[in-house]
């Protein structure tokens, strides 16, 4: 009789792990995805036809990303679920050619430098510096 109490210890203390692992059915991050929270997702052409066939968890990602981009970080916000799994998720979706997947651009490539040369040029000629 005191085996019982132990086990159910067990499953209560386990039981929270087992849907997280399930809903990525058990794969780790592929080392060529790499997520960040700024990394945008939107669905891809024709994805709707097969989104009937994905899990409630996929299905609702894709229900987000349907209508435009969507951050990772607001996607995994939105859908409740640890960002670790949203990145799973997203990765497998990619793979399937469902999600377009659009990486920040990297703030040293955002501002063009002989832009803002001109204008700084600009600015000095016009109020004199």
């Amino acid at each position: 009789m005191s085996d019982e109490p132990d086990q159910d210890l067990d499953l209560e203390l386990t039981s929270p792990l087992v849907p997280l692992f399930v809903i990525t059915g058990g794969q780790a991050l592929p080392p060529d995805h790499e997520y960040g929270h700024t990394t945008l997702v939107t669905a891809g052409e024709g994805a709707s036809a097969a989104a009937r066939t994905l899990s409630p968890e996929a299905r609702q990602v894709m229900d987000l990303v349907s209508d435009g981009f969507l951050s990772v970080a607001e996607v995994a916000g939105h859908t409740h679920l640890p960002l670790g799994i949203v990145r799973i998720l997203l990765a497998q979706m990619e793979g399937s050619g469902l999600i377009i997947v659009r990486k920040p651009v990297p703030r040293a490539e955002r501002a063009d430098r002989e832009l803002l040369s001109a204008v700084l040029d600009g600015l000095k000629t016009r109020f004199g510096a």
